[in-house]
């Protein structure tokens, strides 16, 4: 646990995870739907299924979109020879932080709630980015 690459491999996990999550409930919601497969080849046209459905879909698409600053970090710090215990714990929080905010989505999808859980992981990728600039300087 002392690598500050094993949370990209959890983080990596959890989205595997969910992609297994949401082909399980979305998979049985299109077809409880009658919904063509092929009709699912445009944006939106799988809006009509079922809010768990959806819920777990959004989180997956929500782990393609923010956690790609969160790898490219990393990456740089172990590259850049940075690594150390602030920036270990940083990524720890900021995954075990994405794992809370995929319990909320993917259960009771209370906004604020989520919001706040986004708003504390995007705060530990402000620190682990914020420590990097300071070294630059």
């Amino acid at each position: 646990m002392n690598s500050l690459l094993t949370p990209v491999l959890a983080l990596i996990t959890l989205s595997l995870i969910v992609w297994l999550w949401m082909y399980a409930t979305r998979i049985p919601a299109i077809q409880k739907a009658g919904i063509d497969a092929q009709a699912a080849r445009h944006p939106g046209s799988l809006d009509v299924l079922p809010h768990p459905a959806r819920s777990i879909a959004d989180n997956y698409n929500h782990l393609m979109e923010q956690p790609t600053i969160f790898y490219a970090l990393v990456f740089y710090i172990v590259l850049s020879g940075h690594t150390d215990r602030t920036h270990i714990y940083s990524a720890w929080a900021y995954v075990a932080l994405r794992v809370v905010h995929t319990l909320i989505q993917g259960t009771v999808n209370v906004v604020p709630m989520r919001f706040l859980v986004f708003s504390l992981s995007t705060l530990a990728l402000m620190v682990m980015a914020g420590r990097e600039i300071a070294a630059l300087l």
